[in-house]
C-alpha cells in the first residue's frame, strides 16, 4: 500500500505532465517539428570530446553557448569562461570556421573543434591532426603532446 506522500507526488507529476500534453496540443498545426542530431565537439586542450543532443535548424552561437554551459558543468579544464562571442566552432572537415549566424545542420557534418579566439587556431588545429596521425603509437603522442 502507498503512503499518502507517494499518492501526493505522484499526483503532482501527473498533472505536470497533463499540462504539457495539453499546451503541447494547443500549439498543434503551429508546432513544426525540429530534426534533432548528435554532435560530438572536441574543445582544443580539454580531456576529451563533448557529445550533446542539438536541433538542425539552432544557430551556431546558439550550440557554442549550450556547448560552454555543457562544459563548465561537467567541471572540465582548463576553464574557458562563458562569453560565447570568444569562440570560434569548425566543422571537422572544413578549412574554415562556421559563421555564428548559420545553422548548425547546413553545414553537413557531425564533428566540430571549438577554438578560442585569441589561441592560434591553426597551429592547434595542425598539432590535432598531428596527434590523429600518431593515434596508434602512444610514445609519439606523448612526444606531440610535450611540443
Amino acid at each position: 500500500m502507498e503512503t499518502k506522500k507517494n499518492m501526493i507526488k505522484r499526483s503532482l507529476s501527473m498533472k505536470m505532465i497533463l499540462s504539457r500534453k495539453n499546451k503541447n496540443n494547443d500549439q498543434g498545426a503551429a508546432n513544426v517539428k525540429n530534426t534533432r542530431i548528435l554532435i560530438t565537439v572536441n574543445v582544443v586542450g580539454s580531456s576529451g570530446p563533448l557529445r550533446f543532443v542539438v536541433n538542425d535548424d539552432d544557430k551556431v552561437s546558439t550550440v557554442i553557448d549550450s556547448l560552454l554551459k555543457l562544459y563548465t558543468r561537467g567541471g572540465r579544464l582548463p576553464i574557458l569562461g562563458s562569453d560565447f562571442t570568444n569562440f570560434v566552432l569548425y566543422a571537422s572537415d572544413a578549412g574554415s570556421p562556421l559563421n555564428s549566424s548559420e545553422e548548425i545542420g547546413s553545414c553537413g557534418g557531425r564533428n566540430f573543434v571549438l577554438y578560442k579566439k585569441n589561441d592560434q587556431a591553426g597551429e592547434a588545429r595542425s598539432r590535432m591532426i598531428t596527434r590523429r596521425q600518431h593515434s596508434g603509437r602512444w610514445k609519439a603522442c606523448i612526444v606531440c603532446l610535450a611540443q
